[in-house]
């Protein structure tokens, strides 16, 4: 079958940015991640030989100077010592194991250095997506021409709401060109005239170049996982918010908060934390609790949440954007990363609900053992990982639901 990703900057830019600050930070910690489809789907026989397949295809891609250039002009925040790294970096087919039980469902574990790893994630699940919809004959039905015209009145309606808005679609599009034919449409629209509101441009660093855009994304719950991991949840985004600032210095300023529930992260969230970072990210719960819990927040420093900008991303498509713009743009600067409604959402197909979670850490090579971390949400039923490890963690910080 035809080689999917070809590209090394066909990747989510958060991607990049937290390789970037785990070697400045834990440069010999370890990690597993483990894959899970919330479906319980079946797949086709001979598909996790054929994702083995894609794997082994990726040793073959390296970043190349045109993409070195372009994220040299638009980030500006990444030290030049980590293009060397890229320059030098190549996948291993051995960091992972892929394969389908009796039953059809597919199992997918990395393992090895999390600098290594972490670059994984998205080309694997933009891989699964792809075969998927390729393997059961269902890209058949995708009909570009209809679907650019599909997201172009979407960004008619985001934009004449006032919404500012991102493509974070990588990891569970319909393809490649699906992506392509969003970030294609949603620009256009935005350059057709003035708007109110303003695409601002996509997590996929290579589609950002193609379509000279912004490349948009700070980081993933699995910085702090794997922190929570290493050193317990309590303090886990205190530490994460530390190191992001020691590699950054107040670049890259919109903080994910809710890796282990809004309450503990609460207590972890200083004053100076509120100042150095431009907004939050709301990425589970009920979007106008935690807008209204955030606002509160920043009011007890002092700080008028008016100006700080929150990101929602939470299972967002259009109508629920735009709802979420009306009220939030009261007690913030909204703007908003919407994915799977953007790269997805084709007539007659189901959008896969697949994740990769990083599941154990260790600080060194040297350690004979791992230790278990896991993802809780503000989404009942959301949470990521063993259930023994989840109830411990929600033990330590007394989540509640």
């Amino acid at each position: 079958m035809r080689q999917i990703i070809n590209h090394f900057t066909d990747d989510d830019l958060y991607k990049f940015s937290m390789c970037c600050a785990v070697i400045d930070n834990f440069p010999r910690a370890q990690v597993k991640y483990t894959f899970v489809d919330r479906n319980d789907q079946v797949y086709p026989f001979g598909f996790a030989d054929e994702l083995n397949h894609q794997i082994r295809l990726l040793e073959n891609v390296v970043i190349t100077d045109e993409e070195v250039a372009f994220m040299r002009r638009r980030c500006y925040y990444i030290p030049d010592w980590f293009y060397k790294y890229l320059k030098g970096y190549r996948y291993n087919h051995e960091w992972v194991k892929a394969w389908q039980d009796d039953e059809g469902h597919l199992h997918v574990e990395f393992e090895g250095n999390w600098s290594d790893t972490i670059l994984l994630e998205v080309k694997v699940l933009a891989i699964i997506s792809e075969l998927f919809y390729t393997m059961t004959g269902q890209d058949e039905k995708f009909d570009y021409e209809a679907y650019y015209r599909k997201t172009y009145a979407k960004g008619e309606r985001l934009l004449a709401a006032g919404c500012v808005y991102s493509d974070f679609g990588t990891r569970r599009r319909a393809s490649l060109e699906a992506e392509d034919t969003i970030v294609r449409a949603m620009s256009d629209c935005c350059r057709s005239r003035q708007w109110p509101g303003r695409f601002v441009g996509t997590s996929n660093v290579y589609l950002a170049m193609k379509y000279d855009l912004q490349p948009v994304g700070t980081m993933a719950h699995e910085f702090v996982c794997a922190i929570g991991g290493m050193f317990g949840p309590l303090m886990a985004n205190h530490m994460a918010m530390n190191a992001w600032r020691n590699t950054f210095r107040g670049a890259l300023g919109t903080y994910l908060y809710d890796s282990y529930g809004w309450d503990i992260f609460s207590l972890n969230f200083s004053e100076d934390f509120a100042h150095l970072f431009k907004g939050l990210r709301v990425d589970s719960g009920n979007n106008h609790e935690q807008l209204m819990k955030i606002a509160e927040k920043y009011r007890s420093f002092g700080i008028d949440p008016r100006s700080k900008q929150v990101i929602f991303s939470n299972a967002l498509d259009t109508d629920r954007a735009i709802e979420i713009q009306r009220y939030a743009v009261d007690y913030c600067v909204p703007s908003f990363g919407i994915g799977t409604h953007f790269t997805n959402d084709f007539a007659d197909i189901t959008p896969m609900n697949i994740v990769i979670k990083l599941t154990a850490v260790k600080i060194t090579e040297t350690w004979p053992f791992y230790n278990d971390t896991c993802k809780l949400s503000e989404d009942k039923g959301k949470h990521t990982g063993k259930p023994e490890v989840i109830r411990r963690f929600m033990d330590e910080i007394h989540f509640t639901e």
